[in-house]
Order: C-alpha cells, then structure tokens, then sequence
C-alpha cells in the first residue's frame, strides 16, 4: 500500500483558508514496487475523455490523532483501491478532493502514475492512502476519488461523507483542542454536610479538582424549587472548594443536585456541565420525626374513626351491598370549624373565596373563620395575634385550617424565600392588607416541627389553579383539586374517611357533577367560570394585578378613599 503525505493545493470557494484542513508533511514517496512515474500533479492539469478506465473503491475511513509542530491535532487517513480489471492498465493516475461541509474549504491532491500490471507485486488490488489530514471535531467532510483520464459521464469517480466525532470520542479526545475544550477533564466532585444545631443551620461544603485550562467555576446546588450559585477562581490551585450555607425548615427534601459548569478556554460559557445527584438529609432527625407523625396520625384517625361510628352510626350513606338507598343529605353531630387562608390574587378570585365560604357554611353546616368576615375583631386584635388565637384554638381542638393554593400563595411563599417581593392591588385596596403572608411566617413552622400537621388541609380551584402553585412546605400534605375532589376534602374536615373495607361513604350533593345544584354551589361555579373566563381573555391577568413601585404610589390615594365593605355569608341551600 502506497502511503501518500501529498503536497496539497487549496480551491476556497471564495473563503478564507484557515490551517483547520491540511495534510502534513507535504512530501510523497511513490517507491512503491510495480508503480512507475508516480509524481505530483496539480489539480486542474486534467482532462476528460469517453471510455474512461473504471473507479476506485473507498475503504473505511481512519480517524485518530497525530502530532504536528503545534501539538496534537485530530487527523483522518482516507485509502482507496483500484480495480483488478484490465482498465487499470489504461490509468495515468488519481485525484482526491476533500471538502469540508461546514466551512466549504477543500484540499486536492492528484498524482499521476503507470502500472503494467493488474494486480501489485503481492498480487493484491492495488491501494493507495491519504494520511494525516487535519480535520475538526463534528465537521462533516465529503471525500470524492476519481480516476485519471476523468470520464465525462462521471462514471469513475465515487464520493463518501465522512462524520467525524466530537471531543468526546476516545479516538480524538487526547487533540489539543478537545483537551481546551473539556474532553479529559474529570472534577472528581466530593461533597460533605456540617449540622449547626446551636444556629439552626447546615452548610454543604463541595470540593473538586480543578482543570488545566478553565480559570473559573459556576457551582450550583438545586434543591427542589430552590437553586444557588456561587462562581470561584482557580487562581493557580488545583483543586478548590466551595460552601453553601442553608436554614432547616426551607428544605422540603433530601435529595439534591449539584452541578459544575466550567468555563474553558475553546467551549467558554458553553462548556459540559458535570452533575451529580446526592440523597443526604441535613436534618438527621426530619424523616423520623415524620414517620412518627404519621403513624401517631394513622393510630389517631382510627380511634377517632370507630368512636365516631359508635355514636354516629347511621349519619353517613353506605354505597355497599346491604344499603341500596342514599339519604338526601349528611346530618352532623358536631359543627366543625375551618380557618380558611388564601391570597387576595383579583377581586373575581375573592369572589371564589368569599362563594366556598358561603357553601360550606349553608350546605355543609361548617362554620367558617374568613378574615374578610371578621374585619373588627382582626382590626381590634391586629393580624399577628388574630391569626395566632384562631391557630391556636384549632389546635386545641378537632378544627382545620385550609390553605386556598393560587398564583399568588406561591409568588408570597418564593418572596419569602427571597426572590422579588410581590404586592398584589387586592392587597393594597383591602382594610387588612396581605394576610397570607404573616399566615405563612406563623403557621408554616408549625407545620413542618408540629405532630398536629394533620390539621392543615391544602387544596386549589382546578381550573383557575394548579398543582404548581402549592408552596413547597405543603408537598408532604394530600393536595385537593376542587370542586373534584371536594368531597374527600369535607371528609378530611369530619376526621372521618370516604373509603373503607368493602364499601365507600357518600354524602349527597357534594360531588363535582352536582354540588351547583343547590343557590350556594350554583354561586361558587358561576365564581369559578367567571375567573376562568377573565383568565382566557387576561392569560397575563397576574402580572397586571402585580403593582412596581410607581403604580403602588398611585394607588394610595383610592385606597385611602376606599370604603370598608362588609362581606356576609349566604345561609340559604
């Protein structure tokens, strides 16, 4: 096999030729035993005829990495055979022309030669090759060998793509350029915990090695909903470490991802980040704590639930074998209490609000506890100390406290865990201002540290809401889309259970098909259509309901003329 090194001539195109496509050690040796007058020719001395001997044929391509006086460079050996056939007698050489796709720039080399018989000394198909092209990592390059005498019906020529592989490829990762462009680098990430009791807090120390040709990191820890960024300089260290400093009660999981993003000199701020993912809790003694809530709740719902039925048998309707009629409605022996909190997002979504109150009192018999409904005593107590005796009785006793999840429960809850601060225009024309807020900063501790947790509901308006707009914190709760699920949430506010062994409890006129049946029920879904309406109209509704800071001073002077209304509950079913 000849070996062919050629002197190249470059056809542009019209470009700039860059040194990216050459061939090395521009010299030829045609010492090859049977080949007679081998010599360099350029490419344009040739000429056409007709009845043109046949073409060649390609072997696979080679592609690796070789070593030129500016280090290593990815290069590819391209070799190709003549036919054994009489024609080859007839051949004064061969050209080949090698074209990169992506910048159109080419290389051709031709050299012409005699051969007097068909086959080489070893009595194989003659075989020539091409080595050391330099070429780029995910270039495309089309590779094109002709006979010489060219034929004019393009008949013995024959053409091949050739992909070749990004730096990640083990066969030219070790070139210079893909080195400056992340391809050997391993960080051999590592990461420890330190627990501050006496603070409250933890840190997450990251450690890594650094590479040769990034000067500087982005570390990111994500966790959840939650994501941090600290950048740190090399500064002629090998390997650097980094730390994150957290609070307890802000982590609602134990996993976490931590990502490197290095900046090297080729790839610069599009460089392979490298992840890893840890299942470590900080608090050591968070999943035990919830364990054990959760099975002193299990034990509690059951006692609860077989006292209740000892005195209550008969309240609910059975949809089992035995009961083959429903009563027309639930008949309590205990008015339940429910502490409902929500976000003031728009006054069509307080309408929601105010119409589930009214439902809940007139066809399910609760009473409900709505700031909106207690203005004087909220005004004679203050917000702080309203909120905390309204909790405190509930915890004393079998009441609830539902969370009304919306857009703007979860903008208050991430501007509490320190991204932009939201205020809403409701906020600023309600008597009372923002309660979420003050709610969220008293109750969510409880929540999380307190065995009592089973007393929180969450839920939200499916159609208006949506899953995404519950607050962290409140993932570990059962979340209820209503008016779907209404009827499960009632049930968690009787501390009773809709499914049991062998049958399923019912209550007449609370399900999603006929819970408007009733004035009440009409009213809230006329509440709920009429906000998803204006959503379909408004999709950008809540940023326009978000006051800057301009608007917000514009708004002081109607919000000190705004009278203080007074919202009732209806009592008719």
């Amino acid at each position: 096999m000849s070996h062919l090194p050629f002197f190249c001539f470059y056809l542009t195109a019209g470009l700039t030729v860059s040194s990216c496509l050459r061939i090395l050690n521009p010299h030829q040796d045609c010492r090859q035993p049977g080949l007679a007058n081998c010599k360099i020719n350029n490419c344009s001395d040739k000429h056409k005829v007709y009845g043109a001997p046949s073409g060649p044929d390609l072997d696979p391509e080679h592609v690796g990495v070789v070593t030129d006086k500016s280090g290593s460079v990815p290069s590819m050996n391209v070799t190709w055979r003549l036919k054994s056939d009489g024609g080859v007698l007839h051949l004064s050489g061969s050209e080949i022309n090698i074209r990169d796709e992506k910048s159109n720039q080419s290389v051709c080399v031709q050299f012409s030669f005699n051969m007097s018989k068909q086959l080489n000394p070893s009595y194989t198909r003659w075989t020539f090759s091409l080595d050391g092209v330099v070429v780029e990592p995910e270039h495309t390059y089309a590779v094109s060998v002709v006979n010489l005498p060219e034929s004019k019906n393009g008949k013995n020529s024959i053409t091949n793509i050739i992909i070749i592989p990004g730096c990640g490829d083990s066969r030219i990762q070790t070139a210079q350029m893909c080195i400056e462009n992340d391809s050997l680098w391993k960080p051999h990430m590592t990461q420890a915990m330190i627990l501050d009791k006496e603070k409250k807090k933890f840190f997450v120390v990251v450690g890594f090695e650094a590479a040769e040709y990034s000067e500087r990191y982005q570390v990111s820890i994500k966790i959840q909903n939650y994501h941090y960024s600290h950048n740190v300089s090399k500064e002629n260290r090998t390997s650097l470490n980094v730390t994150f400093e957290f609070g307890f009660w802000p982590l609602p999981q134990c996993e976490m991802l931590i990502s490197i993003q290095p900046f090297f000199i080729r790839c610069k701020n599009d460089c392979q980040r490298h992840e890893k993912t840890i299942k470590e809790c900080p608090y050591y003694s968070r999943t035990f704590i919830i364990k054990a809530v959760v099975g002193l709740f299990v034990i509690e719902l059951f006692f609860f639930y077989f006292l209740w039925r000892a005195c209550h048998k008969g309240s609910l309707n059975t949809s089992s074998s035995a009961a083959r009629h429903q009563p027309e409605g639930f008949q309590m022996q205990e008015r339940k209490r429910v502490l409902v909190l929500y976000s003031l997002d728009h006054p069509l979504y307080k309408n929601i609000v105010l119409k589930l109150c009214g439902f809940l009192a007139a066809k399910c018999g609760t009473e409900v506890v709505l700031d909106l409904l207690d203005s004087a005593s909220l005004g004679a107590m203050g917000r702080i100390q309203w909120l905390d005796w309204h909790r405190e009785q509930i915890e004393n006793s079998s009441d609830k406290i539902l969370l009304l999840c919306s857009r703007g429960v979860q903008a208050k809850w991430r501007a509490m865990c320190g991204d932009k601060q939201v205020i809403l225009r409701e906020d600023v024309h309600s008597p009372v201002g923002d309660m979420l807020t003050p709610a969220l900063c008293l109750l969510v501790p409880h929540f999380i540290r307190s065995a009592s947790f089973e007393k929180y509901l969450v839920a939200y308006f499916d159609n208006v809401c949506s899953e995404e707009d519950v607050p962290s914190p409140f993932n570990i709760a059962v979340r209820y889309k209503l008016m779907k699920q209404f009827e499960e949430l009632f049930f968690r506010i009787l501390d009773t259970e809709k499914h049991e062994p062998g049958r399923m409890n019912h209550i007449e006129g609370l399900s999603e098909d006929v819970y408007h049946q009733c004035p009440s029920g009409r009213a809230l879904r006329d509440a709920i259509e009429a906000f998803y309406a204006h959503q379909l109209e408004h999709p950008h509704w809540f940023e326009e309901e978000s006051l800057e800071g301009s608007e917000l001073q514009a708004d002081e002077p109607h919000m000190a003329k705004q009278p203080d209304r007074s919202h009732t509950v209806p009592n008719s079913t």
